[in-house]
């Protein structure tokens, strides 16, 4: 493949989204078969293999991964990346220039600008004797080098390699913002779990230690029900649970909360059985719960009723927390779910759910909340069966 042809098709695919490239290469067959078709999608399709690697940042075990697929790119004998302070692989021909590689870059690692280099090579039979260092970046700041190896450079090479090095860079770029988004999503399960341990964790052991001589057995399953919703809430692994093993943690902390307002709190749960094993982002729901216990019917006088439903709705599971409290005013919920307030009743939990659902499966899986001064709350949530990166591991 010529390395001028590549770098133009390497300029189109970083602006191309992953589903069209998919659709592209599938059907990649049915197209014409002439050389420039065949080398295009043969660009596109070792561009698809090397961006995985990629998108775990600027790693040893992604530019081993990446390496030969960016030396397929550039139609070069080898490729060399590092990052600021190590090279990170050499692969293709003459492996003995690696011990040289990360020198080779030390002027674009500095200065962060393209080199073309002579190498001086004593052994007749190696076909590595020039290259071209360009530089890798993200926010303007260089952070390694992708360097080309072969027999002699040209001006196509030049600009193949600047190219490549421009579509790597997207997907370091794309790499960050995942990292940045995974720890927004720690943040916000953190500021979550901040948010239950005060409150519930004070009311609940006060309502134990109130049954502790009255009824001792009472307050020993109690005090198991404490301590498996704690576990559950602060355990320290996984972005994503099951919808069973969010409905037993809510169990749990209804249990606690039924013996602290006695016949005052009445639940209703109703299940399908069907989406039972459906993955959710976990403490997506109790937060909702909490929030329809402490500010919906904690202030309300006589009984309060809880009403928890999930349903299958075909592609997606459907699911409501409904309470017939004291409400919310509708222009305040509407600044906390715009993030204009945090304060007051149910800001986190509510604002940090929506949040949370928006960024894994888009703007339209947000919660649907309806609710008015005296009228209760009806919190609905959606959230697809299947979806691509979600799982429970």
């Amino acid at each position: 493949m010529e390395p001028l042809v590549a770098a133009l098709v390497v300029v189109a695919l970083i602006a191309v989204p992953a589903i069209v490239l998919w659709r592209v290469l599938r059907g990649r067959r049915d197209l014409g078969s002439s050389p420039a078709e065949r080398a295009t999608f043969e660009t596109l399709h070792t561009a698809s293999l090397a961006a995985p690697p990629l998108r775990a940042g600027l790693t040893p075990a992604g530019a081993l991964k990446a390496s030969r697929h960016l030396r397929e790119l550039l139609g070069s004998r080898a490729v060399a990346i590092t990052n600021g302070e190590e090279l990170l692989v050499y692969d293709g021909a003459g492996e003995h220039h690696a011990r040289e590689a990360f020198a080779h870059a030390a002027e674009t690692l500095e200065d962060g600008r393209t080199q073309v280099l002579a190498l001086d090579c004593g052994l007749p039979e190696c076909p590595i004797r020039q290259a071209v260092v360009v530089p890798l970046t993200t926010d303007d700041r260089v952070i390694g080098s992708l360097a080309a190896y072969g027999d002699h450079t040209s001006a196509g090479l030049v600009r193949a390699a600047q190219e490549v090095a421009r579509w790597v860079d997207s997907q370091l770029e794309l790499a960050e913002l995942d990292r940045s988004r995974t720890m927004l999503m720690e943040a916000e399960v953190r500021a979550l779990r901040a948010q239950i341990s005060p409150h519930f964790i004070y009311n609940s052991l006060t309502t134990i230690a109130s049954f502790v001589r009255t009824d001792p057995e009472q307050a020993r399953e109690l005090l198991l029900e404490f301590a498996d919703f704690t576990r559950y809430s602060f355990r320290r692994h996984g972005d994503f649970t099951t919808l069973a093993e969010e409905l037993r943690s809510i169990d749990r902390y209804l249990t606690l909360e039924r013996a602290r307002f006695g016949d005052q709190l009445q639940v209703t749960l109703r299940v399908a059985p069907e989406v039972l094993a459906v993955a959710v982002p976990f403490l997506c729901l109790q937060p909702l719960v909490e929030n329809a216990v402490r500010h919906g019917l904690e202030s309300k006088p006589g009984v309060g009723h809880v009403t928890i439903i999930a349903e299958d709705a075909g592609a997606e599971c459907g699911i409501t927390v409904e309470d017939d409290g004291i409400g919310m005013d509708p222009e305040h919920l509407r600044r906390v779910l715009a993030g204009e307030d945090r304060s007051g009743a149910g800001g986190i939990g509510l604002a940090n759910v929506d949040e949370r659902l928006r960024q894994v499966y888009g703007d339209e899986y947000g919660l649907v909340v309806e609710t008015g001064h005296e009228a209760g709350t009806k919190v609905t949530v959606r959230v697809p069966k299947y979806h691509p990166g979600v799982s429970v591991h």
